[in-house]
């Protein structure tokens, strides 16, 4: 039970280790198959990318938003200097957020659990060499 208090402080405590729990967190609700087919958004956004409009615009806005909080949470880790200054938080935000969409393809049409066991992986290895203190992380 402590650890598993431990934890769920580690999500609520700025810094990596919740940007790390924040990719965690949309990897298990790839693999709990929440909505049967598959990630909303990413199926609206394949839809509606390249189609003007309200619905258009409302993803748009929606996927901007997300990529904004995950910088958000790359700023505060660089704050604390559990990154280095030279992470880019919209680089580092795009990399985590392409991982978590190319999860989505691969773990349906091809390699099913492995694709988030990758995904995961990548995401925990680029995290570990920008952060000084690694140690903040999983080892795997």
């Amino acid at each position: 039970m402590e650890g598993a208090r431990r934890g769920a402080r580690h999500e609520r405590s700025p810094g990596v280790r919740r940007l790390f729990a924040l990719h965690e967190a949309r990897m298990r609700f790839y693999s709990d198959g929440v909505l049967p087919g598959g990630c909303f958004f990413f199926t609206v956004q394949a839809e509606f990318d390249d189609r003007p409009g309200a619905v258009h615009d409302r993803v748009a806005r929606a996927m901007r938003e997300w990529q904004e909080f995950i910088q958000r949470l790359v700023t505060q880790a660089k704050e604390l200097g559990e990154l280095v200054e030279e992470a880019d938080p919209a680089q580092l935000a795009y990399e985590i957020d392409a991982l978590g969409e190319m999860t989505i393809i691969h773990s349906r049409l091809h390699d099913g659990p492995a694709a988030l066991t990758h995904a995961r992986r990548a995401v925990l290895q680029r995290l570990r060499a920008l952060c000084p203190e690694p140690a903040l992380l999983p080892e795997d």
